[in-house]
């Protein structure tokens, strides 16, 4: 099993992970915010790889996206980085982006270099199902990677169950089907969508994000799921300036 599935295999509720743009406050911050956030509790952590067209995410994620893109990072770049990644941290890691910048490095090619530097899993939001199934399964297989696919409360119970068949370690839960940034709407729809998974009783356990903002959003959660993702707000954080990396253990307090 990869650092995720060992995880996941487990029985500890309550999991914590955080988005953060790589390249993002700084070019060289990526491995610096890593290990700042496993030391303050994160149980495990999203590095996202920059796209000149994020479709899917709110104007902050979209902003430190093209920041970090105006700084130098591509792929290349961030592998470079990763180099390091496991001599200073040692919870599971997960790389999220768009298709497009991953078909033009190569998708056993990517896949390869991520396992090389210690990636236990991916991310891939516009990847459709059918396409990892026929073309890249063996391939994610093969680099031991777990892709993590979204749900959405539009999703139907017949693609939800085809998605739970191809998983091996959690299913991400999309509080809303909006973009990125939007704060967790408490609500009896959102109530009946949480409860309606936990009855279809999955083989992969869940987890959420969009919309996790503060302790009241993670609570709410994690009480149908086994943790939730936050990432507009941390990296609203990084981009405030001042001497974030000293207060990251501050803002992981905030949740858990």
């Amino acid at each position: 099993m990869n650092r995720l599935q060992q995880l996941f295999a487990g029985n500890k509720k309550d999991l914590l992970s955080i988005y953060y743009t790589a390249g993002y406050p700084t070019l060289s911050s990526t491995l610096d915010i890593a290990e700042a956030l496993e030391k303050a509790g994160a149980d495990f952590l999203e590095i996202g790889f920059p796209y000149s067209d994020p479709v899917a995410d709110g104007p902050t994620i979209q902003h430190s996206s093209q920041t970090s893109l105006d700084s130098g990072m591509d792929l290349n770049l961030l592998f470079d980085q990763l180099a390091d990644l496991r001599k200073r941290v040692s919870i599971p890691i997960i790389l999220m982006g768009y298709v497009n910048p991953v078909i033009q490095y190569g998708v056993e090619r990517f896949c390869k270099k991520a396992a090389e530097v210690g990636v236990d899993g991916l991310i891939i939001p516009d990847l459709p199902m059918y396409e990892y199934e026929t073309l890249y399964k063996k391939t994610f297989a093969d680099n031991n990677l777990s892709n993590i696919i979204l749900v959405t409360p539009q999703t139907s119970d017949e693609r939800i169950r085809k998605i739970d068949e191809l998983s091996d370690c959690f299913i991400y839960l999309l509080s809303s089907a909006s973009i990125t940034g939007n704060s967790l709407q408490m609500s009896d729809g959102l109530d009946a969508y949480f409860k309606r998974i936990e009855d279809m009783q999955l083989k992969n356990p869940t987890i959420v994000g969009f919309g996790i903002a503060d302790k009241t959003s993670y609570q709410k959660a994690c009480q149908y799921n086994r943790g939730a993702i936050v990432g507009s707000a941390f990296v609203k954080f990084l981009g405030e300036g001042g001497d974030y990396l000293s207060g990251i253990d501050g803002f992981v307090k905030r949740f858990k």
